[in-house]
């Protein structure tokens, strides 16, 4: 007979027991996962939902062909590579397993709709899920009732959820860590343990903070032969001198951003800000402040977010730069805070006058703002005037370096203690290296490939620190004040400057102490840093404009300004 197994000269019940047989035997994968990483590294529920699942199969006389095992992730959403592995070969055309078994539908998803939707994508490929615990059937009511169960696996979760927030919330609050991915410049320490929970807090590491401090100086100021430098100098410097990111990757300009605009780095670290899924920012009102010692100066963090600003070229148009019109980008609307615009108009005599005008004002109409206009060369000529009479003379430029010598004199102090930190690391390198050595060297213990490891990593460690204290050294700031007679240099030099010479050069000198020129009805203020006058004073202000950003094709043929 074809298509049967039949043996002649037996018996109708013992051939019918033969072709049985021959039945094909259902092929299963297990599907295993935990939530958290805790969960996978304490090695109990992954095993228990293992031993439990090949039961199933014994008991069913299914064969557990494979299994995936997906420690500490998440359910909510699909973003699992074990669970994408699993997807992608039940659906493959060979067809290698019947079902998929999971402890229970929470196991699979915690979202309904995405659970039903690879149910059905599964029963496309002819593939089963199959729950040991919830065992239900295809039929209507059974469906509904998965569905059902899926919806308060749902439900449980972002229950769940809540209470985590809730808890981590009132642990930044108390100033703990909670475990964030922690900044460069940083370590974080157990400070205590409540129960089985330690508790941890941020403090400075001293090497990788003198990366930080060295990456915040040469965007402010530079290496001291040349003025700040850009995020992509930067990066290419600090690869090059070998330094590395926190997970030890090379520095990128998106990475080098980050750290120039982390507010971590003056002591303010913010819990809770954006939704850890979505990534979008939540209200002010939720932010949980946690206090954190900081590396940079506030006043030198502040400058960095100015520099930033103003380099970004969505902000600073090319006319800033480059345009014949001084105060350009400095002066501003006192009402509505838009910028003064250059306009003309021309007299009955033919006469060409030129105003500084308010920008808002001329662009949507007098609703935004009443506006003001100014003539350019009585605005231009009222800041020079008075920057020369009574900012860039002897007596106000002592006045304000001794109103900064407090400060120069708490950072030189912190400076030292930055160093004595390093040195006592230094010297606590060198003294396991000495312990190391002397145990070899007395035949208490041999080399081998662990003790090669050891070395070379206390090697390592002892360069790096090394590094950061060359650095310390070489960037302390003094702590004495600045000459009389350089006081009086500077500010001679400053009022010839801007009292003749090309437009271009003035703009650049202007800018290097004026932040804003606020122009009012009745009254003009002139706004400015003492932070700025002293770099300026010092030589570390850069006095000349800087190569446009969004110029991409500047010196591509090395034929010029080399």
């Amino acid at each position: 007979m074809a298509g049967k197994r039949v043996q002649m000269g037996k018996p109708i019940k013992q051939q019918q027991d033969i072709e049985a047989s021959f039945v094909p035997v259902v092929r299963a994968v297990a599907y295993l996962r935990v939530s958290t990483g805790r969960q996978a590294e304490s090695d109990l529920s992954i095993p228990d939902q293992r031993k439990q699942i090949a039961a199933f199969c014994l008991s069913k006389g299914w064969r557990l062909v494979d299994e995936y095992v997906e420690p500490g992730a998440s359910a909510t959403d699909d973003n699992r590579p074990e669970f994408q592995r699993l997807m992608e070969r039940a659906t493959d055309g060979d067809h290698p397993f019947d079902v998929v078994l999971v402890h229970s539908y929470s196991r699979f998803f915690r979202d309904s709709f995405a659970l039903e939707m690879y149910v059905r994508r599964l029963a496309k490929a002819d593939v089963r899920l199959v729950s040991i615990t919830q065992e239900l059937g295809d039929d209507p009511a059974q469906v509904m009732m998965r569905q059902v169960i899926a919806l308060f696996d749902e439900y449980q979760s972002k229950e769940n959820a809540k209470h985590v927030l809730r808890a981590m919330k009132e642990n930044a609050r108390q100033g703990f860590y909670n475990g964030s991915p922690v900044p460069l410049g940083y370590r974080a320490v157990e400070v205590e343990r409540r129960g089985n929970k330690a508790k941890k807090q941020l403090e400075i590491d001293p090497v990788e903070a003198e990366t930080v401090r060295m990456i915040f100086r040469l965007y402010h100021s530079g290496d001291g032969q040349s003025g700040p430098l850009g995020t992509k100098a930067i990066v290419t410097r600090l690869n090059a001198m070998g330094e590395r990111t926190k997970r030890g990757a090379r520095f990128g300009v998106g990475t080098l951003h980050g750290i120039l605009t982390n507010r971590t780095y003056i002591g303010e670290l913010t819990f809770n800000r954006r939704d850890s899924r979505t990534l979008k920012a939540k209200p002010a009102s939720e932010h949980v402040s946690v206090s954190v010692p900081a590396i940079i100066d506030r006043d030198e963090f502040e400058a960095v977010q100015s520099m930033l600003k103003v380099r970004n070229p969505k902000v600073t148009p090319p006319r800033v730069v480059t345009g014949p019109t001084l105060l350009t980008g400095l002066a501003t609307c006192a009402t509505c805070g838009g910028g003064m615009t250059l306009r003309t108009g021309t007299s009955k005599n033919g006469t060409v006058h030129r105003y500084y005008t308010c920008s808002n004002a001329a662009r949507a109409g007098k609703s935004v703002c009443a506006g003001r206009s100014i003539r350019m060369d009585t605005l231009d000529d009222l800041v020079v005037e008075h920057l020369s009479d009574r900012l860039l003379t002897s007596t106000r430029l002592s006045e304000i370096l001794a109103a900064i010598s407090a400060g120069r004199a708490a950072k030189a102090a912190e400076v030292d203690g930055r160093i004595i930190r390093l040195q006592a690391d230094l010297t606590d390198i060198e003294t396991r290296l000495r312990r190391v050595y002397a145990t070899i060297e007395d035949g208490i213990a041999e080399m081998d490939d662990i003790l090669r490891d050891r070395i070379a990593s206390l090697k390592l460690d002892r360069e790096r620190i090394q590094a950061s204290l060359d650095r310390a050294r070489t960037h302390a700031v003094p702590a004495s004040d600045i000459p009389p007679a350089v006081v009086e240099e500077f500010g001679r030099m400053m009022r010839e400057n801007i009292a003749s010479g090309d437009v271009q050069f003035l703009k650049a000198y202007i800018q290097a102490v004026v932040d804003q020129v606020d122009v009012g009805d009745k009254h003009v203020k002139i706004i400015g840093s003492k932070a700025a006058i002293h770099q300026a004073m010092t030589g570390n202000k850069k006095f000349w404009p800087g190569v446009r950003s969004f110029e991409r094709k500047w010196r591509t043929r090395q034929d010029s300004n080399l």
